[in-house]
């Protein structure tokens, strides 16, 4: 396989995630705005869902092309300070994501779809909503840190 295939697989996959993480985020505060039992319910399924369709193969095509690249195409790349600081940075969200947000989200989920008859949606829901917000912008720029030292690369 081509270093240039490899590396548009890359990019393919960045694409999916930072452009999922940072869209998803948007059209969830919007749908919490409406203060609407029926649209937020909507929207909370649709950020899982997303999640699976697109943050985690964005991920799985990072993940697997770039350690392609870097254990078959480099060599010691762990030594290489851009390429570490870059693993560190998608790690770190990454846990963040697998630990923090994703358990988060599947609980909104559960709660959205219990509330999203009702008139009401309790407190619960929107104290999980501050949580992942904060958790989520942590989450999200480090990977938009790690676009600068992929793309600069600085010794």
């Amino acid at each position: 396989m081509s270093y240039e295939l490899l590396k548009s697989i890359h990019i393919f996959g960045a694409i999916l995630l930072l452009g999922n993480i940072t869209v998803t985020a948007w059209w969830k505060g919007m749908a919490n705005r409406t203060r609407n039992p029926l649209v937020i319910s909507f929207a909370q399924r649709q950020v899982t869902l997303t999640d699976y369709l697109f943050t985690l193969p964005g991920a799985v095509l990072i993940v697997a092309s770039g350690d392609f690249i870097a254990y078959v195409l480099m060599t010691d790349s762990w030594s290489i300070r851009w390429l570490t600081w870059g693993r560190v940075l998608f790690m770190a969200s990454g846990l963040i994501w697998l630990f923090i947000l994703i358990p988060v989200q599947i609980k909104q989920a559960r709660l959205a779809r219990d509330f999203a008859a009702d008139t009401e949606i309790p407190a619960a829901y929107w104290r999980l909503n501050r949580y992942w917000y904060v958790c989520g912008i942590v989450a999200v720029l480090l990977p938009l840190g790690n676009l600068y030292w992929m793309v600069f690369k600085p010794t």
